[in-house]
């Protein structure tokens, strides 16, 4: 779809692996944000209409505040979240509008891992992309496969 981002790489670390590091708070703060910037999880409610809140403070001081809503939750397959809305399917006040599908499937000797971002319309979409989409999303699939292999 023309209003999507879409990344899909095959991982060398096993589903279960990567799994893990997705719905274990304290493991996805280690790798959810491109480093030298950290990552708080200050609400992760796993399962559809749940909290998924998280916080980003840069080294410069710069932060992101990012609430938002799990969706839907097939386990070891797929995470689907939204920054539209916060727990409880209550309207949120994003600051990009978007809702995330990550799917997660066994493939040769790893992962295919899939992330789709929708936007509500072009102009979001390449606001998102012009913000560096690509390069953060894909360094933070690096840092959440080497946390993977090292969870084996």
């Amino acid at each position: 779809m023309p209003n999507d981002l879409v990344i899909s790489r095959l991982l060398k670390a096993p589903r279960a692996a990567l799994w893990r590091a997705w719905t274990e708070p304290a493991l996805l703060q280690d790798w959810w944000c491109p480093k030298p910037w950290t990552t708080q999880v200050k609400a992760f409610d796993l399962r559809a209409g749940g909290d998924f809140h998280t916080f980003m403070q840069g080294p410069d001081g710069g932060t992101s505040d990012n609430p938002g809503c799990f969706l839907e939750i097939v386990p070891g397959a797929r995470i689907a979240f939204t920054s539209q809305l916060v727990g409880g399917w209550r309207p949120g006040t994003p600051w990009m509008a978007f809702t995330a599908i990550i799917t997660m499937a066994d493939e040769a000797d790893g992962t295919r891992y899939t992330a789709t971002v929708m936007h509500p319309d072009e102009a979001t979409r390449a606001r998102h992309e012009e913000l560096g989409f690509f390069e953060g999303w894909n360094l933070c699939i690096d840092q959440l496969e080497a946390l993977a292999r090292q969870l084996r």
